[in-house]
């Protein structure tokens, strides 16, 4: 961008136009506040005033070029979500429905309201449903202006005029709307554009060599074809240099200092807080919105349930009646192995199939945290918590299957034991799968980053080579390994108290003690330990959704 400058009034709509690479976008995304890359100099005022992206980011809506929509709730749904999350909190239920079926009106999605918007290309909405969606969900938060970067992009002639209305009836509504640069950024036009385009014809065609527009030409291809680098080459001419020569330049100079002049009594727009809802109710909207995403996504939800029983089946089918068996030290590492592979196969499985979930979701909350609708944590408590039910059910399903299958004791304390650990351990490999996504730049990246600790996991787990017999230096990584204190707790809770004389004199008790350091008296200890880890995970995964942005613009 060099040296542009100009003025929006309420209520008209401004295009911004020209060829590839001459900087729409990048001045778009400067103006809104979502450039992340670059230098920036000058000044943006809101009526006079110094632009602040906080209190701008709340008076102002986005459409972004790629349609960008969680893919598992309705039109509705989505909508609702965002009306929830931008509209202040002074504005009751109620109203934010009958506001939202309003909008709905306006930009012709009624028919679509239970439709769920799917993913691109895949499913769900089309191209020009989902550009509608993109617009409607900038409208219910009530903005002042309103951004559309490339509205018809990849459209056809009908689809663009559907939406191009939608457009019209918003900015006869009120609002500035932004939708003439050359490539490098510098401004060629800036004005009315006139009825059928008479203003910008006549200014262009008084240029000398320009060509006359041919009768039933379309304005805006003769434009980016007569202002285009090649012609400008030939003519030996700047655009640029003419418009900064012409009087609307300077009309347009004395436009902007009177806009960039405070009127008397006015005052800076300011408000309390950053965000229109308080971080409870934000907690709550996320989790509302993900308890949707989750329902609605059986390849997920309901495939995660019908692997874990299957895998539960297959576990059990192959480690049958492995727990009642006591009698030799094989016994007892044959039972141990059908703990461990069992538990560990299961949580790989899990925290692989969630990373694609978020990764997506993510991408959501990008768009959602630009447009100042809510903070980091209250998405990472919807996408954390969201997680533990289905955890539980597995673990449930899981536990219950395996256990009778592989025939451990039936004890009430025993059995509750093995399905916290099962629980525990399936949560903190999934807020660690939640985790690398978080720390990466997509689900590609944070798999193979997540396998390649799953090794040493498997390594140091206690069981291949049990941790006093570990050389010393390696011996801190145990304690530093969430599978080495599953195991602990699954083999401790389980034999750890048994007293009955193997075939070689010594109690399990005794030859768990002395082989693999375990005891059932610190069964506690590795129970806090097991849920710290979960917990530990989900923390640094809202920290790194919170610090990390791998979102270019």
């Amino acid at each position: 961008m060099k040296g542009v400058s100009g003025a929006f009034k309420p209520g008209v709509l401004t295009a911004l136009m020209g060829v590839s690479g001459a900087g729409k976008t990048t001045l778009m995304d400067v103006l809104a506040g979502r450039k992340t890359g670059g230098y920036i100099e000058g000044n943006i005022t809101v009526s006079g005033y110094l632009k602040k992206q906080e209190t701008f980011a709340r008076i102002s809506g986005y459409c972004e070029q790629n349609d960008i929509h969680s893919p598992c709730v309705t039109v509705y749904e989505s909508l609702l979500f965002s009306a929830w999350m931008r509209l202040p909190p002074q504005v009751d239920s109620q109203t934010r429905k009958v506001f939202v079926d309003n909008v709905m009106e306006l930009v012709e999605l009624t028919p679509l309201r239970d439709g769920l918007v799917g993913l691109p290309g895949v499913s769900g909405l089309s191209t020009e449903q989902r550009k509608r969606l993109t617009i409607a969900v900038e409208l219910v938060a009530n903005p002042s202006i309103i951004f559309m970067d490339e509205p018809t992009s990849g459209l056809d002639a009908r689809a663009a005029a559907i939406v191009m209305r939608t457009v019209r009836n918003t900015v006869q509504t009120g609002r500035t709307v932004l939708l003439l640069l050359k490539r490098g950024g510098e401004e060629i036009y800036v004005g009315p554009v006139g009825q059928h385009s008479c203003n910008l014809v006549h200014y262009f065609e008084g240029i000398q060599g320009i060509e006359k527009i041919r009768d039933g030409y379309n304005p805006a291809t003769w434009i980016l074809e007569v202002t285009s680098s090649a012609q400008e080459q030939i003519l030996g001419i700047d655009f640029a240099q003419i418009y900064k020569k012409s009087e609307l330049y300077r009309s347009n100079k004395a436009l902007i200092k009177e806009l960039t002049t405070p009127r008397s009594g006015m005052k800076d727009l300011h408000f309390e807080t950053k965000y229109s809802q308080p971080f409870f109710t934000q907690c709550m909207a996320c989790l509302w919105k993900q308890y949707w995403s989750y329902w609605r996504n059986p390849i997920y939800s309901a495939v995660r349930i019908l692997y874990t029983t299957f895998l539960a089946l297959v576990f059990g089918s192959m480690f049958w009646n492995l727990g009642s068996k006591r009698d030799s030290l094989q016994d007892i590492l044959n039972a141990m192995g059908s703990m461990y592979t069992s538990v560990f196969f299961l949580g790989v499985q899990i925290a692989t199939s969630v990373q694609p979930v978020v990764a997506v979701e993510r991408t959501v909350f990008y768009r959602e945290r630009a447009a100042g609708s809510y903070s980091a944590l209250p998405y990472a408590f919807g996408q954390a918590v969201i997680e533990i039910p289905y955890c539980f059910a597995q673990a449930i399903i899981y536990g219950a299957i395996v256990y009778a299958m592989i025939g451990y004791d039936w004890t009430t304390a025993k059995f509750l034991w093995f399905i916290f650990f099962v629980f525990f351990t399936l949560i903190y490999f999934v807020f660690y799968g939640m985790m690398t996504v978080a720390m990466t730049p997509n689900h590609h990246i944070a798999n193979i980053v997540s396998y390649s600790f799953y090794g040493f996991w498997n390594l140091f787990s206690g069981f291949i080579v049990p941790r006093p017999m570990t050389p010393v230096w390696w011996r801190w990584y145990h304690w530093a390994n969430p599978v080495a204190w599953t195991l602990y707790g699954l083999v401790a809770s389980q034999f750890g108290d048994a007293g009955k004389q193997l075939q070689t004199g010594q109690s399990a008790r005794d030859f768990l003690w002395t082989y693999f350091g375990f005891r059932h008296d610190f069964i506690s200890v590795v129970a806090v330990v097991v849920a710290g880890f979960g917990v530990g995970f989900a923390l640094i995964f809202a920290f790194a959704i919170r610090t990390f942005n791998f979102q270019r613009r």
